[in-house]
C-alpha cells in the first residue's frame, strides 16, 4: 500500500514537473531596452544615480523587471546641436539605458516607468508608457524605447534647513544650484543659457507669499542666488526655489525653511 502511494506521488510529481517544463518553453526571451531622455538635455545615466526602471504587465500589474539606467550622458553635438531626421539613431552603445529580458508566451501590453534621478530625489521625476510586444520581437533596435523626464533639479543650498535666526531684521542668503535633469550644468551663454530660465524663490510665512525674489546667475556653473532680508517679524519661513524655462513650461522645484526667533527681552 505505502509502495503504490509512494509510485503515485512520483507520478504526479514528475507530471507537474512536464506541465512546468512545458509552459516555461512556450515563454519567449525578448529584450527591451528603455532610455529616459532630459527634456531638452541629455539621457539621464550613472553620473546623476541613473533611473530607476520598472517593467509591468500593464492588464495584470505583475511586475517583469526592474533595474537602473547606467551609463553616459550620450553625444552633446549630436543630441543638442544637430537636427534628429527620420529613423535616426542618435545613442550610442555606451549611452545610458537599461536592457531587460523578458520571458513572455503571448503578445504582451507592458508599462514602464521610470522614476529619477536617483542622485537627486528632491529633483526626481516619474513617468510612464505602455506599448505591446511580440515574443521574441525585441524592442532594442535604433535608440530602443525612449521616455522624456520633464524638470530641472533644484538643490537649494542656503538656507540650511531648519536654521535659526536671532535678528527680525536677519539677511537670509539664498542660494541653490540648479541644472538639467541629466545634471547638464547651466552656463551663461552655454547651451543651457541661464539667460534662457527664470530662477526665484517664493516666500512663504503662514501658509501667504509675502515676497517673490528672483536669484541671479552667480557667475558660476548652475549657481544662482540673492539676499533676503527678512521684513515680516520672527516665525518660520519657507523659501520655494523654482526654475522654470518659458519656451517649454520646463520647471523643478526645492523647499528650504528658516526660523526668525522672537527677539530676547531687555532686562
Amino acid at each position: 500500500m505505502k509502495e503504490g502511494r509512494m509510485k503515485g506521488r512520483i507520478a504526479f510529481l514528475l507530471l507537474v514537473a512536464l506541465v512546468f517544463c512545458a509552459v516555461q518553453a512556450l515563454a519567449v526571451p525578448t529584450k527591451v531596452t528603455v532610455r529616459v531622455k532630459a527634456r531638452d538635455a541629455k539621457f539621464i545615466g550613472t553620473s546623476f544615480g541613473g533611473i530607476l526602471v520598472t517593467i509591468r504587465d500593464a492588464d495584470t500589474g505583475e511586475l517583469l523587471a526592474k533595474g537602473v539606467t547606467r551609463g553616459s550622458t550620450g553625444d552633446t553635438k549630436v543630441l543638442m546641436k544637430q537636427p534628429f531626421t527620420r529613423f535616426e539613431t542618435y545613442a550610442r552603445k555606451q549611452d545610458a539605458g537599461y536592457t531587460a529580458t523578458l520571458d513572455i508566451d503571448e503578445p504582451t501590453r507592458i508599462e514602464v516607468a521610470a522614476f529619477g534621478p536617483l542622485a537627486q530625489r528632491q529633483g526626481a521625476n516619474r513617468v510612464t508608457a505602455t506599448q505591446w510586444i511580440v515574443p521574441g520581437k525585441d524592442l532594442t533596435g535604433g535608440n530602443g524605447w525612449v521616455l522624456e523626464m520633464p524638470g530641472f533639479v533644484v538643490d537649494v543650498l542656503a538656507p540650511p534647513a531648519h536654521v535659526k535666526l536671532d535678528a527680525a531684521t536677519a539677511t537670509v542668503p539664498i542660494r541653490a544650484n540648479v541644472t538639467m535633469m541629466c545634471g547638464c550644468p547651466i552656463t551663461k551663454g552655454g547651451i543651457w543659457d541661464a539667460d534662457r530660465y527664470q530662477v526665484a524663490a517664493r516666500i512663504i510665512k503662514d501658509g501667504k507669499q509675502i515676497a517673490e525674489l528672483p536669484l541671479n546667475y552667480l557667475k558660476k556653473a548652475s549657481q544662482f542666488g540673492a539676499d533676503y532680508t527678512v521684513s515680516a517679524g520672527p516665525g518660520v519661513y519657507k523659501a520655494v526655489v523654482y526654475a522654470y524655462d518659458p519656451a517649454n513650461g520646463n520647471t523643478g522645484v526645492d523647499v528650504a525653511t528658516f526660523i526668525v526667533k522672537k527677539p530676547k527681552k531687555k532686562k
